[in-house]
């Protein structure tokens, strides 16, 4: 059913587009370099609008190549078709609108809706959002385009400890307010959220991304609780932004029927995110970091972490702006991510050793910008990971070289 739809909507698009003159057809463009605030992410891309047609298309592509090895044992060369996107919006009326955000991941053999929400303007500081909701916790979660990023993976702490791109049925408010080069937003929504996956689940571990394949979620609440998420964020043009952010709520189904099962278990995340650029050198400075805090059950065993924490940090530096190969003000950039994540934080209660179960990278990379929109990048990853009882760590590196680009 899914692919029917997809399929669908790229057929309405192209044979709309083949019935109107070209000169009539407008990009809307959108600078990755330049962005505004984070929570502006889902309508800041590039799109195409043909003359009076009431609906505009866009997307991105990512594809990979990859030779990894783990402590000396490699699956050789590697070559990956990471996901196809594609953004349907639309403006219905003054001050009301709609975008669709679908997502073909030929890897997980599935096709998603990751974003389908009405937004209806009251007030610049007071917005009514409905549907689909990406929950703003932290900034990566809505800012995940991969052509913004320099580097082929996402942050293993948004996709492997937080579920990236973490979307739910729901509703709620968001505004901003500008004053000289302040900028100053808000986020509050109401969802279904997570359920008794994120400590039940194959990877013997809490794990929250478990959470997303309970695609129940989009029609009914596990056990009838809200997922609260906020978000308030300050920005100053010349500075960059800040921002801070809580998800929280009931995991468990605590009930059936009228019938207490168990007692309410509950799941809080904080997060803080940040973003800023030394002028003189253009030098960018993009980070996050996540709290999670889970109330696991006394007869799990220690494996299962009830607290977490862990985040990421890139560095790019740009080191050439100019016409090149044909390509006006193309850039090429050096970077770096560090990468740090702790499954299991606490002791043993046994021995009072730590324990272990953790995960660190650094990533240095080189990306070229031919344009705003796209980018090529070589990455080489350097990984160590330890195990629940912090036995020496098991060594990952590698190459990875990808191109994603909007279109």
């Amino acid at each position: 059913m899914r692919l029917i739809i997809f399929t669908s909507l790229i057929f309405i698009a192209v044979s709309a587009q083949a019935q109107i003159d070209t000169t009539l057809l407008r990009r809307t463009p959108a600078d990755t370099s330049k962005r505004k605030m984070n929570m502006d992410a889902i309508y800041s891309r590039p799109t195409l609008q043909a003359g009076k047609f009431p609906v505009s298309l866009g997307g991105y592509v990512e594809a990979n190549y990859q030779h990894l090895g783990t402590d000396g044992i490699s699956e050789g060369h590697q070559f990956q078709f990471r996901r196809l996107t594609l953004f349907v919006s639309s403006t219905i009326s003054s001050r009301i609108k709609f975008l669709s955000e679908i997502e073909f991941e030929p890897a997980d053999k599935e096709i998603s809706i990751e974003f389908a929400a009405v937004d209806v303007e009251f007030h610049p500081l007071f917005n009514l959002r409905g549907g689909m909701i990406v929950n703003p916790i932290g900034a990566f979660n809505q800012n995940h385009d991969g052509p913004k990023w320099e580097f082929t993976d996402r942050p293993i702490s948004t996709e492997k400890m937080l579920p990236a791109t973490w979307s739910n049925a729901g509703f709620g408010v968001y505004g901003k307010y500008y004053q000289n080069k302040w900028l100053f937003g808000y986020e509050l929504y109401l969802t279904s959220g997570f359920d008794n996956t994120i400590i039940e689940n194959e990877f013997n571990r809490t794990y929250l991304p478990a959470a997303k394949a309970n695609t129940e979620r989009f029609e009914e609440s596990n056990n009838g609780e809200p997922l609260i998420t906020g978000k308030v964020a300050v920005k100053n043009t010349g500075i960059g932004e800040l921002g801070l952010s809580y998800m929280g709520g009931i995991y468990n189904k605590y009930q059936d029927d009228g019938l207490r099962l168990d007692d309410k278990r509950r799941v809080d995340v904080f997060a803080v995110d940040m973003n800023t650029s030394i002028k003189r050198t253009g030098t960018t400075f993009i980070g996050e970091y996540a709290w999670i805090f889970v109330n696991v059950p006394q007869t799990y065993s220690q494996q299962f972490g009830n607290k977490q924490h862990g985040g990421f940090l890139d560095i790019v530096q740009p080191i050439l702006k100019n016409n090149l190969l044909g390509w006006r003000n193309a850039v090429l950039n050096l970077a770096c991510r560090l990468e740090y994540v702790d499954y299991n934080v606490g002791r043993f209660k046994e021995t009072g050793g730590n324990i272990g179960d953790e995960i660190w990278s650094v990533m240095p990379a080189v990306s070229f910008r031919p344009n705003p929109q796209t980018v090529f990048r070589l990455n080489y990853r350097i990984q160590k990971q330890r195990d629940i009882f912090a036995n020496p760590a098991i060594n990952t590196a590698g190459f990875s070289f990808g191109i994603s680009t909007y279109f």
